[in-house]
């Protein structure tokens, strides 16, 4: 066994290695840029070593400063984790030419894998369906039409070296077609210095199906159940559940059949997953074809680690180490369900704007493991800690285990509503809308899921009149223990003066008559019987009906009132004692500015492009500038039809949110 490994990685996937190999009794060495210097993954391993700055390019992607590392601190083993150079071949080659043990599968699977239309011959070749299409190189717009045509629209246009949701086009016709050809080469050329593009048939009602294959260095390969992974936007998961709700025994069993002989085909040793696309509009369950395989650990791992109780780290550094597997596939077993959801920086009410900043306040919910509900999180950032606009947005991965479907989602939804994160903004809202859907709890999923329930973005996740009505008692309740708190204070309301008792609490346009004493809680004239407890300064408020059920509300102060965070939706909650209430009414509203003349950025990022100098001529909607966040382009469009006025800034400047880019007159 290994005595020392080095994780070629930064944040929770770092962390999650460093977890296991401790485990293990194998010291770690952590490697960090300028940016990750105080990272908790540096903390967590036994040594650490700076690579360089903060972009991926100058420190985490460059194998050379790696291995540097590995030798100077004596690491005989390197775990890559997902991303950065966990899929480069010539790694892999690198690592074993420097006599390090690289904890993955061999370079030449890697290879086969790592190439689309290649991948798929090979695939093909191995009796694995394969999507209907055209793999050889297409020579131009006038072949690609008649291809498409052949195959039968609608077509998928996909760059051979794609991934990642880029180079993709669908095609519903010929039109399409002669639209979108050169410019999906255009983009493969520009992303991943390759031209080739390959069509194939469009999957209607598209479910993305993944099976997690293991195999060590003996032959020895299995599958260990599959993943549901079609909740997505723009091709990136969100929400990943195991096993899937639509699969049954017998599509596993093909399924897994076929992701094992791909593996086998290409001598695949380690942890990889064979990803699927399959008809949801196939009720029988035969219509799944390969897409592509991945050859490293996935990011929703754990949900298949709960199901299966194997820690699939140390599956991947015992194979490293030449061990054979301890189970054949028989004694495989799928236990429960699990559900991962990623927890993103980002704000879904501003249109998924990505987000950065200081992490004020971080409290993820508690872990729990029982019989009954188990509660994970994975993550590799601390509360004072920094998002950085450098790497990718994940905070954290929130998993949670139970015996059904049902009481997975359940548990989902508590630990969201206890999950506390202050600083950049979060998609806690949304994920916890998407597990209340009742489309998502049917389970009738698609990769077009997202796009088709909320096509206007996001607005928070409906409330219940239920719901209302308790969070127009949980605000009056706070209201009351406050004023209570204010009388106490010498010279502030006088010795004599009590709380009000009687409140008008508005919540979404609507106001609700709330009673407060030491009898209970009144709201509209009926009585409800909750227990809360609040202090002045508390940032959660548990809530407890009368059946014993547990509401976790996050509360801030706002000037009329409070911010009320739960069950996916943030309420501004305006809160008045019921006398002075009818006299609001005559307070001025104010206006806010009109700030269409200016760009403004959405979000901190770098600005990499202007395309407008002072004194051009701009129309509505035309194209302004392009700001970089979390690896993404952001282009920002003019909202009115003006001059340039001024300019604020300049191409490679960093940006904060709401900082001025140019003024228009």
């Amino acid at each position: 066994m290994f005595q020392k490994i080095l994780i070629a990685n930064r944040g929770e996937i770092a962390c999650r290695v460093i977890r296991t190999a401790r485990a293990m009794g194998i010291a770690t060495v952590a490697v960090y840029s300028d940016a990750d210097a105080s990272a908790p993954h540096v903390r967590l391993a036994d040594e650490a070593i700076r690579l360089g700055p903060a972009p991926a390019a100058e420190s985490y992607l460059k194998a050379e400063l790696i291995l540097a590392a590995a030798k100077a601190t004596g690491a005989d083993a390197i775990h890559p984790g997902y991303g950065f150079l966990s899929e480069r071949e010539s790694f892999a080659k690198a690592c074993a030419e420097a006599g390090v043990t690289f904890i993955g599968p061999p370079p030449n699977a890697i290879a086969a894998m790592g190439d689309k239309i290649e991948s798929k011959k090979l695939a093909k070749a191995a009796g694995v369906n394969v999507v209907p299409g055209y793999l050889g190189e297409i020579a131009d717009t006038e072949e690609a039409v008649h291809i498409a045509a052949e195959i039968g629209f609608p077509v998928m246009m996909k760059a051979s070296a794609g991934g990642g949701g880029k180079g993709m086009r669908l095609a519903w016709s010929e039109a399409d077609v002669r639209e979108g050809f050169e410019a999906t080469k255009r983009e493969g050329l520009a992303s991943f210095g390759d031209d080739r593009v390959f069509i194939e048939k469009f999957i209607e009602s598209p479910r993305h199906i993944e099976i997690q294959v293991l195999g060590d260095q003996h032959g020895n390969i299995v599958y260990l159940g599959e993943r549901e992974c079609s909740v997505q936007r723009r091709h990136q998961k969100v929400v990943e559940e195991a096993p899937s709700p639509f699969v049954t025994p017998e599509m596993r069993r093909a399924m897994g059949e076929q992701a094992v002989a791909l593996a086998r085909a290409v001598g695949y040793y380690s942890a990889g997953t064979v990803e699927l696309i399959v008809s949801g509009a196939d009720t029988t369950g035969k219509s799944f074809y390969f897409l592509e395989m991945n050859t490293r650990l996935q990011v929703e791992h754990p949900v298949t680690e709960e199901i299966t109780g194997l820690d699939l780290v140390e599956q991947m550094i015992r194979v490293a180490a030449g061990e054979p597997l301890s189970f054949t596939q028989d004694e495989v077993t799928l236990t429960g369900w699990a559900i991962e959801n990623r927890v993103y920086a980002e704000d879904p009410y501003r249109g998924f704007l990505p987000s950065t900043g200081r992490l004020v306040r971080y409290n993820p919910p508690a872990e729990e493991r029982d019989d009954a509900i188990r509660v994970r999180v994975d993550d590799g950032v601390a509360e004072g800690g920094e998002v950085s606009m450098f790497y990718d947005p994940m905070i954290a991965k929130l998993v949670t285990w139970a015996p059904t479907r049902e009481a997975a989602i359940d548990a989902q939804i508590a630990a969201l509503d206890a999950f506390e994160i202050v600083g950049p903004g979060t998609n806690i809202d949304f994920v916890s809308a998407l597990m209340q859907h009742p489309r998502f709890r049917s389970g009738g999923l698609s990769t077009g899921f997202i796009a088709e329930e909320y096509p206007k973005g996001f607005q928070g996740a409906p409330s219940s009149d239920e719901l209302t009505r308790t969070l127009a008692a949980v605000a009056a309740f706070a209201a009351t223990a406050e004023a209570d708190r204010a009388r106490r204070i010498d010279g502030q309301l006088g010795h004599r003066l009590q709380p009000p008792a009687d409140w008008t609490v508005r919540i979404g346009g609507a106001d609700h008559q709330v009673n407060v004493s030491t009898d209970g809680l009144i709201v509209d004239g009926a009585a409800l019987d909750l227990a809360i407890a609040y202090t002045p300064g508390d940032r959660m408020i548990a809530v407890e009906d009368e059946a014993g059920e547990t509401l976790h509300v996050r509360i801030a102060r706002t000037r009329t009132g409070f911010r009320l965070t739960t069950r996916g939706t943030s309420h501004t909650v305006r809160v008045l004692p019921a006398r002075a209430a009818p006299y609001a009414r005559h307070l001025i509203v104010k206006v806010p500015p009109d700030l269409s003349r200016f760009l403004i950025a959405p979000m901190p990022g770098l600005l990499v492009r202007l395309d407008v100098a002072e004194g051009d001529p701009v129309e509505a909607g035309q194209q302004l500038a392009v700001v970089e966040a979390m690896k993404m382009e952001n282009i920002l469009r003019a909202a009115k039809t003006g001059i340039v006025k001024t300019i604020s800034v300049k191409t490679g400047d960093s940006l904060a949110v709401d900082a001025v880019i140019l003024e228009l007159e």
